[in-house]
């Protein structure tokens, strides 16, 4: 009888045992299986460009709506700052004079642009970057190469085909609707990509 006893309390000690790991094992790593979390979370790759997307001094074109927008953004951020500069509580929507307004917007152009660059999302390259639309979190942002000579290059096209003056103008009528003046419409960037999403105020 004793020896009945004694192998039930070794028994349930062992028991005990097991579940005080498990419970210890399940504090340490709340989300499950930490090889199975990590495996998720950072299965990401850097995009694989062609060689147009490689090479080429100019935009792909696929690429275009994005980087108009990109463009659109920056000179909204720009202009709307130039003119926080002038403003008072007596004015508020204080005008740029020509000089301000045109070195603003060559200003907005001439920056490093370092905060875009290309991601890959499920096959499909896009720019991401302060005024575009959030792309997939896991994802590989490729930044520097190319890809900041080609904006300033862009921008500085929208600004020899539309002028200083009217970029200005469009701007004071709507600042939100910059993208839409630069981007959409006959023959422009994003016109064979359907209606231009609306930006999102993305924190630099």
């Amino acid at each position: 009888m004793k020896s009945l006893l004694a192998a039930f309390l070794l028994l349930t000690l062992f028991d005990l045992g097991e579940a005080d790991d498990g419970k210890h094992s399940s504090c340490s790593s709340p989300l499950g299986d930490p090889g199975r979390v990590s495996e998720t979370a950072f299965s990401a790759s850097s995009p694989r460009f062609n060689a147009e997307e490689a090479y080429s001094t100019h935009m792909p074109e696929h690429l275009l709506c994005d980087a108009c927008k990109a463009i659109a953004f920056q000179m909204q951020e720009y202009l709307a700052k130039a003119e926080a500069k002038r403003s008072s509580a007596k004015a508020p929507a204080t005008l740029l004079s020509e000089s301000e307004y045109v070195d603003t917007l060559e200003n907005s152009c001439s920056q490093s642009w370092e905060n875009y660059g290309v991601t890959e999302v499920q096959g499909v390259k896009r720019f991401t970057g302060p005024g575009l639309r959030s792309q997939e979190t896991m994802t590989v942002m490729m930044t520097g190469g190319p890809w900041p000579a080609r904006l300033y290059m862009l921008c500085q096209s929208y600004l020899g085909e539309f002028g200083e003056e009217q970029i200005y103008e469009e701007y004071r009528r709507q600042p939100a609707a910059l993208a839409v003046f630069l981007c959409s419409g006959e023959q422009k960037a994003c016109t064979r990509l359907g209606p231009l999403p609306r930006q999102t105020g993305q924190q630099r």
